[in-house]
């Protein structure tokens, strides 16, 4: 018997793992297991795109993977490089959705394998609506901050807002396009901020100087496609080190359907290689990603009643710079390299980043233009070396979505968006093409989009801890109620969400939540 079974190989897995292993403990961690076949390109993104011969293997994939997908929400899904990260995991975890992007992973190494790589640390006032102690969590963003490697540093008015620089490295260099932006921010500052625009460095889980046997970014602008450099955090690297310890055991293929619990022990019940089988341990962490968890739970518990899930509802959009008409494409980082805040009426605030046009096909694009693919390709050909790319992040508590158990034991998730959420997203629009206006960039007419309920992938809070938890709930310490024994350490157990990058507030309260088992047991 395993002193604790963790479910799952993502970020909040191999966090709660480290203070468990240091502890002495038995761990078992498992997982789906799959791996990517297609190796992620080595060379800068215009060259290979102008020269290779093989990209086809990359852009296409040899199943023809990038056009079997073409409906997909995510340029990530369509990615040959990124298929396992996403195949199968809606019937191995049998959840089905309406209106409803599920995305989630039975990869090594889970979502991490193509995330934005956003951080930030939540403030204070925002850590108030969790049951946990502040210091405990500054403890643990610093401890798991250290770990990843991350950058973006420095005195701008963006650095309160994010919360880590103390354990940043410098940034990654901006583009030509994003530091145009930025010298006419630093002169418009002041304007922009009393309308509430605040605009910095994005902070990233990229490495600006090597660490670790990784190396630095090097500007390729592969990002999608997956770094070959190991600058991008995946907790795959984290995975490896756990494996060193002679107390931590990994074992991949093993799928998670329910666990029963008993007097002193759990037993995780699943699947492998079509064979059922039970796994005991004196106690389980569910990290398996917030849809798959929430399943596992609702299986586990008979829970009839519907959960709420939060999701932030985000938009995208397309912002041109005249002054940069003709330039050519250039390489660069193709992750988050400018950030902002917005404020909101009723006390609501948004957040986004911009990106480089380079490192996305022409054909991502013109899917989304109101022309013929034939004349959208000609505009984009004179445009495209000018734009620059946006999102924008919302508060869950302006998603509607929930997860009903099924009587086939399929979890169900349904979409949905707050009423409050048309008048934010149309506030933000206007809000934002102006402020962008006073910087030089143009949002083009009709390309602000608001995308489907959960294609965002900030699925959380549909276990939440709170200070008195009930069914379908937590305790501070991350143990759902009704289930001695089990503790929940992704994004299920966020007792609230902001509109900020959840990744790493998923990292420190599973390290938090691994620190205080670590306690309790080797005591």
């Amino acid at each position: 018997m395993f002193d604790v079974i963790v479910v799952g190989s993502g970020p909040a897995g191999v966090s709660a793992s480290f203070p468990l292993v240091a502890a002495g403990l038995r761990v078992l961690m498992i997982d789906g297991g799959r791996e990517n076949r297609v190796e992620p390109p080595a060379g800068q993104y215009l060259v290979e795109r102008a020269r290779a011969r093989d990209q086809s293997r990359w852009m296409v994939g040899a199943d023809f993977h990038a056009l079997r997908q073409v409906s997909a929400v995510s340029p990530k899904l369509r990615a040959p490089t990124q298929a396992a990260t996403f195949v199968d995991f809606s019937g191995a975890n049998r959840v089905s959705g309406s209106n409803f992007a599920l995305m989630g992973s039975l990869a090594r190494g889970g979502l991490s394998n193509a995330w934005g790589c956003g951080v930030a640390a939540l403030s204070p006032g925002e850590l108030q609506a969790f049951p946990v102690d502040e210091g405990e969590m500054r403890a643990s963003y610093a401890t798991v901050s250290r770990r990843i490697g991350m950058s973006g540093a420095g005195p701008d008015d963006m650095k309160d807002y994010f919360g880590v620089d103390e354990w940043a490295d410098q940034p990654v260099p901006l583009d030509d396009l994003h530091d145009g932006v930025m010298r006419k921010y630093s002169k418009a500052r002041v304007g922009l901020r009393e309308m509430g625009f605040l605009l910095g460095r994005s902070r990233v889980a990229a490495l600006s100087t090597p660490r670790s046997g990784r190396n630095a970014c090097d500007l390729s602008g592969m990002c999608l496609w997956g770094c070959h450099r190991g600058a991008l955090y995946s907790s795959v690297s984290d995975l490896a080190t756990l494996r060193d310890a002679d107390n931590f055991t990994y074992r991949p293929g093993f799928i998670v359907d329910r666990f029963v619990t008993h007097d002193g022990y759990q037993e995780v019940i699943g699947h492998q290689g079509g064979m059922s089988e039970a796994i005991p341990g004196r106690r389980t962490v569910l990290a398996a990603g917030t849809l798959a968890t929430t399943a596992i739970a609702m299986r586990s518990l008979g829970m009839t009643r519907p959960l709420a899930v939060q999701t932030s509802p985000t938009a995208a959009f397309l912002l041109w710079l005249p002054a940069q008409l003709g330039a050519g494409r250039r390489p660069g980082f193709g992750l988050g390299q400018l950030s902002f805040s917005l404020a909101l009426e009723g006390g609501l605030s948004a957040f986004g980043s911009t990106f480089s046009s380079t490192g996305l096909p022409v054909a991502e694009f013109v899917r989304h233009l109101p022309l013929s693919r034939r004349y959208g390709a000609d505009v984009l050909r004179t445009l495209l070396s000018s734009c620059i790319l946006g999102n924008a992040f919302f508060p869950g508590s302006l998603s509607d979505n929930s997860a009903t158990l099924l009587t086939d034991g399929t979890v169900h998730f349904q979409g949905g968006f707050a009423t409050a959420l048309d008048p934010a997203l149309n506030e933000a629009r206007v809000k934002l093409g102006k402020a962008f206006r006073r910087l030089g960039a143009w949002m083009l007419p009709g390309s602000f989009t608001p995308s489907a309920p959960g294609a965002d992938i900030h699925y959380a809070c549909s276990l939440p801890m709170l200070s008195d938890p009930g069914p379908g709930q937590c305790t501070a310490a991350g143990e759902l109620f009704g289930a001695p024994g089990i503790f929940v350490a992704d994004g299920a157990s966020l007792s609230a969400l902001s509109a900020k990058s959840h990744t790493l507030t998923i990292m420190a309260n599973a390290d938090r939540i691994g620190r205080g088992m670590a306690a309790r047991l080797a005591g």
